[in-house]
């Protein structure tokens, strides 16, 4: 239902002159929910993302944003870009205030939201710092906080993770549940499937400014071959004779100098049908390991992208 919606995209499309960016794109994003924005960069998520905060107009389709359309959500929406930029001479509880004022949130209330929301972020002794004084890492966690300050309903985060290191990436994965246990709705932009794969309830993958894919993680996974790892004196032929084995190719030695082989299975097929065929044959196996494909499978399969 429209009411259950956060964001909804209708057939839309942005040409640049002669380049097309975005191909008759739809999707939706439910209300509470976080939903990963998915893509190897130049797919079209930064065209949408443009459209979504009305910083561009479509070329064709609709848009509708907290169930409207135009400015009357702006005041709604968080919206953390992947180039960062403050004021740097501002200190940083300033650079907060002034920019959740633009949002019509009153000086005092802005005030001491920043306040709260720094020191929670571990930056109490630096709330009247500069920001060219501070790390990379504090300034990001000041821009993000300038976006979060006027408690937005829907947050759109362009490649959020671009440049932190792994402790204030743990950190910003824990900001992005809380704002969904909160109510808010998150969407976020990354090629890094790891946090999309450990924080989004649901995906929309782009390649060429196209959709290739929308619905949940285990949806998106399933598009993705399984695989089997095997650890034994055989040979490839022998491997291929299991029932339900596509593919094997081998991948080194273990420690002990026996072969250690990756095998893809057919769509549909259960290792447990090469394992039970594998000790009928009296193979000589010795490590059998089903893998589930994750998320980054799944993205290269849809995408066609080579890495991501």
């Amino acid at each position: 239902m429209a009411g259950d919606l956060a964001l909804s995209l209708d057939g839309v499309s942005k040409a640049y002159g002669g380049f097309q960016a975005v191909h008759d794109l739809s999707f939706e994003v439910k209300k509470g929910t976080i939903c990963g924005f998915l893509g190897p960069n130049g797919a079209g998520k930064t065209s949408t993302v443009r459209m979504i905060l009305g910083l561009s107009q479509p070329s064709a389709g609709k848009i509708t944003v907290l169930g409207g359309n135009g400015d009357r959500a702006l005041d709604r929406i968080g919206f953390l870009p992947e180039e960062r930029g403050l004021y740097r001479k501002m200190k940083a509880i300033d650079v907060i205030v002034f920019l959740a004022g633009l949002k019509g949130v009153k000086a005092s209330v802005a005030r001491r939201r920043a306040k709260e929301m720094l020191e929670a972020q571990g930056l109490g002794a630096f709330i009247n710092s500069p920001i060219q004084s501070l790390s990379k890492g504090m300034s990001q966690k000041v821009q993000l906080i300038s976006c979060l300050v006027h408690e937005p309903e829907l947050v759109i985060l362009d490649e959020p993770f671009s440049g932190l290191d792994p402790v204030n990436q743990q950190g910003l994965e824990s900001i992005i549940r809380d704002l969904s246990k909160r109510g808010a709705t998150v969407l976020f932009s990354t090629h890094v499937m790891q946090h999309a794969e450990r924080l989004c309830q649901n995906v929309v993958m782009l390649t060429k400014g196209r959709k290739v894919f929308e619905g949940s993680l285990k949806q998106a996974r399933a598009a993705a071959p399984r695989f089997l790892e095997l650890e034994g004196t055989l040979s490839q032929a022998d491997i291929l004779a299991l029932p339900g084995i596509k593919s094997a190719t081998e991948a080194g030695l273990s420690e002990e100098g026996v072969a250690l082989w990756h095998c893809e299975l057919e769509a549909g097929r259960s290792a447990h049908e090469a394992l039970k065929a594998a000790f009928l044959k009296n193979l000589d196996v010795r490590r059998f390991e089903a893998r589930e494909p994750s998320l980054h499978d799944a993205f290269i399969v849809l995408t066609g992208a080579e890495h991501a």
